[in-house]
């Protein structure tokens, strides 16, 4: 498989340019799960929290193809990569959820100002872990 970072030519570092893909690959995923939060509230009057939840996972599905092949351009088999990402996912949700709870139902915070700090918590753990430890074998980290 072609590596799908840039060669070690590049003005930035390797993790930085690892950190701007996840990001971008990150609002594809974010995207999905704000679209589900938000119709799940204003079209289902579901709970903030459930709506949450559920965009959350719809978001991982998104985000493990995308970083599997074009952040990380991983070697790891998907029989080792998948498991970890997902178990990093299931962290960062259970974050994700924690976080929304009490922002939204114990402060008062609105729901989507709620959303924007859960998101940037969950980005900056997620990437660390998926860099280190999910998609780190066969190629440097």
């Amino acid at each position: 498989m072609t590596e799908a970072l840039p060669p070690d030519t590049s003005p930035l570092p390797r993790w930085m340019v690892q950190f701007l893909r996840y990001t971008g690959v990150g609002a594809v995923g974010t995207a999905c799960q704000y679209l589900i939060l938000w119709v799940g509230v204003e079209r289902f009057l579901a709970n903030p929290t459930r709506a949450s939840f559920a965009g959350a996972i719809v978001g991982a599905v998104v985000n493990y193809v995308l970083n599997y092949y074009y952040t990380f351009g991983s070697s790891s088999g998907h029989a080792v990569a998948a498991p970890r990402f997902f178990a990093v996912a299931g962290v960062g949700i259970a974050i994700n959820t924690a976080l929304m709870h009490v922002l939204v139902d114990w402060i008062g915070v609105h729901y989507l100002i709620a959303q924007v700090v859960a998101t940037g918590v969950v980005l900056v753990t997620s990437f660390l872990v998926n860099r280190i430890w999910t998609f780190s074998r066969g190629h440097r980290v």
